[in-house]
């Protein structure tokens, strides 16, 4: 089945080639015949990607399309990030369905999927970037158009954090070390590494609230590990907040309570 992620070390990039008359091979460069139009295309809700090094992770493709004739299918969807990765599905293979929304316009959805241990082995943590939209699509008087990049969207590295706030319980004035970890999926050896000098903010939100301040920013060591000291003051939680970065999305550790005395 063509559906399988080839996130692999295949030597190839995709190219699909388009004819005006059958509309079922692919071209590598933008084309197309008659008036039909791409109107929308989303991948995955418009969220990144995130991909860790076990499971794989599924994202719904939807591109809706217009032509006075209406329109036919969707022949495929591709994604491509840096060579050689890449994901299709295909028409033909029963993996694209589409829905008309009204006489000229239809909307086509398949899934993409991304699998880090796939049988030919995952590429290595390049792959963390903005990856291309590629789609075909066909209407009933055989117009078509074909779009190399018809949208664009991001491929991160799952991520990690953790906390721990300590002693508990601690008396009021006393100092409190905080100590974490952020680290993140690594794609050479499927297994989670520190993510080295990265800000990450230490918060605190107090007891019977809802709401986490910022106390102070650090950052992360050689291995991802922090550690930084306050004053006890109150009940409350501690965690460790991270923005992300352009290869890896934000993340929030779970909150640690102190009980101060």
């Amino acid at each position: 089945m063509r559906t399988t992620t080839r996130l692999a070390l295949l030597g190839t990039s995709v190219a699909l080639v388009a004819t005006a008359i059958s509309a079922t091979t692919a071209q590598a460069e933008d084309g197309g015949a008659g008036d039909i139009t791409i109107d929308k295309v989303v991948v995955n809700g418009g969220k990144p990607v995130v991909v860790g090094t076990t499971n794989v992770v599924s994202a719904k493709v939807s591109v809706t399309a217009s032509d006075d004739s209406g329109i036919a299918e969707t022949t495929y969807i591709s994604a491509s990030g840096p060579k050689p990765n890449f994901a299709q599905i295909w028409y033909d293979d029963g993996d694209i369905t589409c829905v008309r929304a009204s006489a000229t316009t239809s909307t086509c959805t398949g899934t993409l999927t991304f699998d880090p241990q796939a049988s030919t082995g995952f590429v290595d943590n390049g792959a963390a970037a903005t990856w291309n939209l590629a789609t075909l699509v066909s209407a009933n008087d055989y117009d078509y158009i074909h779009r190399d990049a018809a949208t664009t969207f991001k491929v991160q590295r799952y991520s990690k954090l953790t906390v721990n706030a300590s002693p508990e319980p601690v008396k009021k004035g006393r100092t409190i070390t905080v100590t974490g970890k952020l680290s993140r999926a690594n794609w050479d050896d499927n297994k989670y590494h520190g993510y080295t000098n990265q800000s990450v903010k230490l918060q605190f939100r107090k007891k019977g609230s809802t709401t986490y301040t910022t106390v102070k920013t650090i950052k992360t060591d050689s291995t991802g590990n922090l550690r930084t000291t306050v004053t006890a003051s109150t009940d409350g939680y501690f965690r460790y907040s991270f923005a992300g970065t352009a290869t890896t999305p934000a993340v929030n550790a779970t909150g640690d309570f102190v009980d101060v005395q």
